[in-house]
């Protein structure tokens, strides 16, 4: 037998291999196009699971916790946040709260040196409007790995994008605080019968 027909013969094995494949996982692969939806999910509905903590140590201090698969949390205000009601909505974001400014952490490497251990009542930063100020809280107790300081230059960011570009910051909780806290907080469809979104 010579080397050429030695790989037409795995060729064809290959090809009756792929005819006998999975019919899950065919469904899965290539979906019927009448089950898709309209509109594709966003990434957020995609890749995060929302939960969302309402009146967060103060009424209509609403914020929204997006969990990624890693254990990552992102951290931002709801769309029924108090401040989202003042005239004008949200004119600027200020990450300097009591003793550190949140702006100025710069967290390095896999072990995620430098990182900032907050309490899940701990500040974040300010958001201001034309009118009042409002303390954004972590909501989860963990590691702070980033604030989006686009926020600073870019407060209106809040305003047109809050669940997305305008997120306030990423914390890393650990798997032990995350199960403590996440009975406390509600799923996107509690989230909308409490606040009738």
């Amino acid at each position: 037998m010579n080397e050429h027909s030695v790989d037409e013969t795995n060729n064809a094995q290959e090809q009756e291999e792929h005819k006998v494949e999975d019919p899950e996982l065919r469904r899965l692969l290539v979906p019927n196009p009448e089950d898709l939806p309209l509109t594709p999910p966003s990434s957020v509905e995609a890749n995060f699971v929302s939960y969302f903590a309402p009146d967060f140590m103060k009424p209509e201090h609403d914020q929204y916790i997006y969990r990624h698969a890693n254990g990552l949390c992102v951290i931002g205000l709801a769309p029924t946040h108090v401040a989202f009601k003042d005239e004008g909505g949200i004119t600027a974001v200020d990450f300097n709260v009591g003793k550190s400014d949140r702006s100025g952490i710069k967290v390095t490497g896999k072990r995620k040196k430098n990182a900032q251990h907050l309490e899940s009542n701990s500040a974040l930063c300010k958001v201001c409007s034309k009118d009042a100020t409002y303390i954004v809280r972590c909501c989860v107790k963990g590691s702070l790995l980033e604030v989006n300081d686009r926020l600073i230059k870019q407060p209106e960011l809040l305003n047109s994008a809050a669940d997305r570009e305008g997120y306030i910051a990423i914390i890393m909780p650990k798997p032990a605080d995350w199960l403590k806290v996440k009975d406390s907080l509600l799923g996107l469809e509690e989230y909308k019968k409490l606040r009738e979104v």
